[in-house]
């Protein structure tokens, strides 16, 4: 059979490892990694060394490795395959490169990653063009966000809780927050903005796999604090969806063993005031993403809102968090804080000051 004698088509290689097809091309035209013999009408069949060659593009470029380097490695992975017989040893990880110098490239990204668009930090951009075919590149970011973003665009789950779990192992939630999962997010998101709708199957699958991660360190975080001690009231306000940043502090305040209630997405005003009352927490945190839903009258309720035995009576602290609250100032009982790392610091500090008997 010419599958035998030739190796397996593109299709067959890229749903095995978990690519489309265009990304094997265009690592075959872009990097030169394709297989060593063309089939039949110049069809690209893949042997068995080709196939670990790709498999190496895929693991290195999922790390964070830039695309031209990870080829040249992977390159070596088929040559040794091809000169004993079997699948070289993988290669170490390498280091990304100091300011790394690339031949010139064609317009548009073989990779789609290489062309989502770099978060909004006001960071030095160097190295990379920007425009229309190529779109703009991620910056100067973390390995590991390269890497995640080029998990993201694949599909590639597996890879995507991999990358996550090793950063928030290495770096601490607020890193990986800050300088991994957001940047990322927010590149995603800029991407699909700007491509007719394209890359919306992307960000709802990194989302996933970013929350997935956070509750995972929310439910793995051992507590700090004693069983009683009153929770961190965590909510979007009414017709807000975006819950991913407090999932982050969630995440951020369990790392600290401080103890939250999660209520989610567009919680209703008459629902908030019963959970605060119920629950009599140290600190709410609004998120309003936009400032069409920041609600300041709400936020202005629920810091007046006491709670606690005659003559020790207290109030929560209101975080108000996310930019739909910009502009103004924050009222009695309230801070706005400028990111994940202040607010996480604020309210541990909340708890430091509180009294013992007036927990709960």
């Amino acid at each position: 059979m010419a599958t035998t004698t030739h190796g397996i088509t593109t299709g067959a290689v890229a749903r095995r490892l978990g690519v489309s097809p265009t990304t094997v091309r265009s690592w075959d035209q872009r990097y030169g990694i394709g297989p060593a013999v063309r089939g039949d009408g110049r069809h690209r069949r893949w042997s068995p060394a080709d196939v670990a060659m790709l498999e190496e593009m895929c693991r290195l470029t999922s790390s964070g490795v830039p695309p031209a380097e990870a080829a040249r490695a992977a390159q070596r992975v088929r040559a040794g395959a091809e000169a004993g017989g079997a699948p070289a040893a993988r290669p170490a990880v390498p280091a990304p490169p100091v300011e790394p110098v690339e031949p010139a490239e064609p317009e548009g990204p073989a990779d789609p990653a290489e062309g989502l668009p770099a978060p909004a930090d006001g960071a030095p951009r160097k190295g990379r063009r920007s425009g229309p075919a190529s779109g703009l590149p991620l910056g100067d970011v973390r390995q590991e966000c390269r890497g995640l973003a080029r998990a993201a665009v694949r599909l590639d789950g597996p890879s995507m809780d991999r990358i996550l779990q090793e950063v928030l192992a290495q770096h601490g939630l607020v890193t990986a927050w800050e300088e991994v999962m957001a940047p990322t997010l927010h590149a995603v998101g800029r991407k699909w903005e700007s491509s007719d709708d394209r890359y919306v199957e992307v960000e709802h699958l990194l989302s996933w796999h970013v929350s997935t991660a956070l509750r995972r360190a929310v439910v793995a975080a051992p507590s700090a604090v004693s069983p009683g001690a009153a929770p961190v009231v965590l909510a979007c306000v009414p017709a807000e969806q975006h819950t991913l940043p407090l999932e982050a502090l969630a995440a951020g305040l369990a790392e600290r063993g401080l103890p939250t209630r999660m209520f989610g997405a567009a919680v209703p005003a008459e629902a908030l005031d019963a959970a605060v009352r119920r629950l009599g927490p140290a600190a709410v945190a609004l998120w309003s993403q936009a400032r069409s839903t920041a609600n300041h009258a709400l936020a202005r309720h629920v810091a007046g809102t006491a709670f606690g035995v005659r003559g020790a009576r207290t109030a929560p602290l209101v975080l108000l968090a996310g930019p739909g609250w910009l502009g103004g100032r924050p009222g009695p009982g309230m801070v706005r804080p400028a990111g994940l790392r202040e607010a996480v610091d604020v309210i541990a500090r909340r708890y430091e000051n509180r009294a013992a008997p007036g927990e709960g």
